[in-house]
């Protein structure tokens, strides 16, 4: 996870940056979400490319299964020389998949946006915790540097582990979470209908089913998944908005902008680089 956190900590240099430029937490996330998509296109390019070459030789794979399936070592030597000939590297395009995880940055403001000291931050959560009337209205855990944003105003008099220039750039960004009229700070389990914090589950939801229902009527190999792997598919959109029901808004609107720029890239990917273009 440190690993992962470390690729948060050095975008996060370019999603303070977007925000400079336009002080809405919302806007900055969709600009810092395109931009690192497409600072990542080169891998996505080639992994797209992989799959339609695997697509390709789909056929010919099956033929060895089928003539060593009694010889697991020669179906294996066999596999990879087919791959050598059709110049597919099973590695290719790997690193996209670091892109999961690039929600570090989002995840962790203090840390990764403003660079404070990890020390500083955790001085100030166990700090908080234990003040009466306020330990009980801050989340410390998981998000509690998204927490401390939040009640930043609330807080500031207590905050004297920071310095004077952090707590500038604190209240800066504790200024720019309204998106659209959403606060997104607040999380929508525990806000009101009609702040309206529910669309954003609603749409983390909406566009994880969409982009797989689409997806899996375009590959055929998808749709011919049967059992818990089909169920799957289905089953993640679903635990994905009920995570976003439960975290800050700000988490579950990345969810939904990633996978909507995320199914855009791989719809072009598919037209540029499909199987029947590879083999041509």
């Amino acid at each position: 996870m440190e690993i992962f956190n470390w690729f948060g900590s050095i975008l996060g240099y370019l999603l303070w940056f977007l925000y400079e430029i336009i002080p809405n937490y919302g806007v900055a996330i969709i600009l810092f979400t395109i931009i690192t998509k497409l600072l990542l296109l080169p891998f996505s390019v080639k992994q797209q490319k992989s799959m339609a070459a695997n697509s390709k030789m789909a056929a010919k794979q099956q033929e060895i299964r089928t003539k060593y399936a009694n010889d697991r070592l020669k179906m294996q030597e066999e596999m990879q020389k087919l791959m050598e000939q059709e110049g597919v590297n099973p590695t290719s395009g790997c690193l996209v998949t670091l892109i999961p995880f690039i929600y570090y940055t989002v995840l962790y403001p203090l840390q990764n946006v403003l660079h404070i000291s990890i020390d500083s931050i955790n001085k100030a959560t166990a700090l908080l915790s234990q003040i009466p009337g306020v330990g009980t209205t801050l989340n410390v855990g998981y998000y509690s540097q998204m927490e401390i944003i939040k009640h930043f105003d609330q807080l500031r008099p207590h905050l004297t582990m920071f310095t004077g220039d952090e707590l500038s750039r604190m209240e800066s960004l504790s200024r720019g979470f309204n998106f659209c009229g959403l606060n997104l700070l607040d999380t929508p389990q525990s806000s009101h209908f009609l702040t309206f914090m529910w669309v954003i589950p609603a749409l983390c939801l909406l566009t994880s089913l969409l982009s797989q229902v689409i997806m899996m009527k375009m590959q055929p190999g998808m749709s011919q998944q049967q059992g818990c792997m089909k169920w799957m598919l289905y089953l993640m959109p679903l635990l994905t908005a009920w995570i976003a029901y439960t975290v800050p808004g700000a988490v579950g609107f990345y969810w939904t902008i990633q996978t909507t720029v995320s199914f855009v890239q791989s719809m072009l990917l598919r037209k540029f680089y499909s199987p029947a273009l590879v083999s041509a």
